[in-house]
């Protein structure tokens, strides 16, 4: 195979900062601490497993896995049902920090799309807590044969970072693999044309890959690389990618066939060792010291809220247009310590949307309604229902009282601006741009503190 040198590494930093690069992450980068030691997810979780569904060890393999524990416990006519929600049980009495690998993979932030054959947690934590100071702000999303998940806009339109699961996601329902059997019937679900995520796929097509410690056999590993570039691998293309684990370089008809079928494919010997040295290589381009994986991640200027809004929080309320000016208005109230929640998609449809905002506005601290040329412009727009919601709930509070507190990011005057009577009635703050003063920050710090 060819060799990975400076060039190779070269260019594959070029494809990662243009935002062309997806990784796919697999079990040989889950080293976790347990009490014995530093050790292999999976592993621990076959011995574990193994216990909970009284699977004696003498009667399996050594070493044994997931799939070894399961299709004994099988045989010996257990519910297959019993399996997965074991597997949640063990899982949710255990505090695993993201392994060093994760970690150093959330900090390279040319990555928006991570792609896991995992079931576990782990990525997202490492994500959460590399971007967002442990803010659970990472999208992630999870394929079921059952329960076709997609990609909820193109890869390049991402507002959040996004773990897919593509092998499941841990459930107490058989909705994600833990043995062989379940692979299969994973793999064939992908091949089918009504069951394929397909934006999903796209993305894996027309992008480079990095498949990192996925432990794949040799047929499936075949399998999977077909799968992703939905082509003979022998055809002309212009992505590659990479396999970095601790088999395939070990499997010689594999490699033997990745040679003179897949030109565009590199093998890497070991997937913590690849990660270790992108990571270095990509924080060294940046001009970034690299940190210890254990150090306390950075935070920040600007993170993106949390899926569901926290108690007490600030609710902020714009037109989709004014985003990069509501993100720093964001991230000035965060410094002041203020808590604050605005929706980030912009979904504006559904009742099941409509009834969460208009909750949310219901139970919020305060309500910052951001009034610009934008909100001039739309006379008719999904936040402007927002504000009548607000204007609802303001009824209900004593003359007075501190509820709505407008904000102008730019040269709207009160007078002119096209806002529910209420809201003229009130001082409007002005942050050009979405740089509010400072004592607008400590001003809702203060009332915050009150309710």
């Amino acid at each position: 195979m060819p060799s990975f040198d400076d060039d190779a590494w070269e260019d594959l930093l070029n494809y990662i900062e243009e935002k062309r690069v997806i990784p796919i992450v697999g079990p040989e980068l889950l080293r976790v601490e347990t009490d014995s030691g530093p050790r292999l997810l999976y592993d621990w979780l076959a011995e574990k497993l193994a216990a909970r569904l009284g699977v004696p060890p003498n009667v399996l393999p050594a070493p044994y896995t997931l799939n070894d524990v399961v299709c004994q416990f099988l045989a010996a006519r257990g519910r297959r049902e019993e399996a997965y929600t074991r597997l949640r049980s063990i899982l949710r009495e255990t505090n695993f920090a993201p392994p060093p690998a994760l970690r150093q993979l959330a900090q390279i932030t040319d990555f928006n799309l991570f792609v896991t054959t995992t079931f576990d947690p782990l990525l997202e934590n490492a994500i959460n807590a590399g971007r967002f100071a442990g803010s659970a702000s990472t999208e992630v999303i999870a394929y079921a044969p059952n329960r076709v998940a997609d990609l909820p806009v193109e890869r390049e339109q991402l507002l959040r970072p996004v773990v897919y699961h593509l092998l499941g996601r841990l459930s107490a329902s058989p909705t994600y693999v833990i043995s062989d059997e379940d692979t299969l019937e994973f793999i064939c679900a992908l091949q089918s044309e009504h069951l394929a995520p397909e934006k999903l796929f796209h993305e894996l097509e027309h992008n480079h890959l990095l498949l990192l410690g996925g432990n794949f056999s040799n047929w499936l590993a075949r399998f999977f690389l077909r799968m992703a570039k939905r082509r003979r691998l022998s055809d002309p293309r212009d992505v590659g990618e990479v396999l970095a684990d601790d088999s395939t370089s070990r499997d010689t008809r594999l490699v033997s066939f990745l040679q003179q079928v897949s030109a565009r494919t590199r093998v890497f010997d070991g997937a913590e060792k690849f990660v270790e040295e992108l990571h270095r290589r990509w924080m060294q381009r940046h001009g970034v010291a690299p940190a210890p994986a254990s150090a306390a991640p950075a935070v920040q200027r600007f993170l993106p809220p949390a899926r569901e809004m926290p108690e007490r929080a600030v609710f902020i309320s714009y037109a989709r247009e004014d985003l990069p000016a509501v993100q720093r208005l964001k991230a000035a109230l965060d410094a002041a310590g203020v808590t604050t929640w605005f929706d980030m998609e912009r979904l504006e449809s559904g009742d099941d949307y409509d009834r969460k905002i208009r909750q949310n506005i219901a139970r919020c601290a305060f309500f910052v309604p951001v009034i610009s040329a934008t909100t001039q412009r739309r006379l008719e727009a999904y936040f402007r229902r927002e504000w009548s919601y607000a204007t609802d709930r303001a009824r209900n509070i004593a003359e007075g009282a501190v509820f709505i507190l407008p904000v102008c990011i730019d040269a709207t005057t009160e007078a002119e601006a096209l806002v529910p009577e209420r809201f003229k009635a009130l001082h409007f703050t002005r942050a050009l741009g979405g740089e509010p003063p400072a004592d607008f920050g400590l001003r809702l710090k203060e009332l915050t503190g009150g309710r």
